[in-house]
């Protein structure tokens, strides 16, 4: 049996500290994390919209992601897109891109536009990004926890503490991730 796969949403790879907490997790090794470079075009587009980012700054950061998270990178995916059926065909990139590579779950906040009745027969779930980390969490406590204190160190700008770093994790909508890591304080 493999490791255990994920294709990240878009909208989980859009605010910077869960993109942070996400990458970082996935380098651990727990599981492996997946994406496409359509992904990425949506996640760096609404960060464009937004105007608060440059374009290359946006495409370093995409860079990164595809050089140190190992064999990230979708591909072959597309034929398979208009053969699927979700409630918002926009979203039928990312089931295309799971089943290609036999991912396990698609982790999203918009668990209602990947229905698990659509989702079963391909034997992958949708699951939200903050049940996702706390099953990570739970499993590998000392592992999580270096990959989160790795995170807050790197924070310079402005420092965090670990309060204001579950702080922030809170406004990603991780209350159960945050709740547990309170168990970890010291470690972090």
């Amino acid at each position: 049996m493999g490791k255990f796969s994920v294709i990240y949403d878009a909208c989980v790879l859009y605010p910077a500290p869960l993109r942070d907490c996400l990458l970082r997790l996935a380098l651990t090794d727990l599981f492996k994390a997946r994406w496409t470079d359509q992904i990425h075009d949506e996640w760096i587009n609404a960060l464009l919209r937004q105007g608060t980012f440059t374009k290359q700054k946006l495409t370093n950061i995409r860079d990164l992601m595809d050089a140190h998270v190992r064999d990230a990178k979708v591909t072959g995916y597309e034929s398979l897109i208009e053969t699927l059926r979700l409630p918002d065909a926009k979203d039928r990139h990312v089931l295309a891109a799971a089943i290609r590579c036999n991912a396990d779950a698609i982790v999203t906040f918009n668990l209602k536009d990947f229905p698990e009745h659509l989702l079963q027969p391909f034997g992958i779930d949708a699951i939200h990004p903050d049940d996702f980390i706390y099953y990570q969490i739970d499993m590998a406590p000392a592992v999580c926890c270096q990959a989160f204190k790795r995170q807050r160190l790197a924070l310079q700008n402005p420092a965090m503490d670990v309060e204001e770093f579950l702080a922030t994790l809170q406004k990603q909508q991780l209350p159960q991730t945050v709740s547990i890591l309170k168990e970890f304080v010291e470690f972090l």
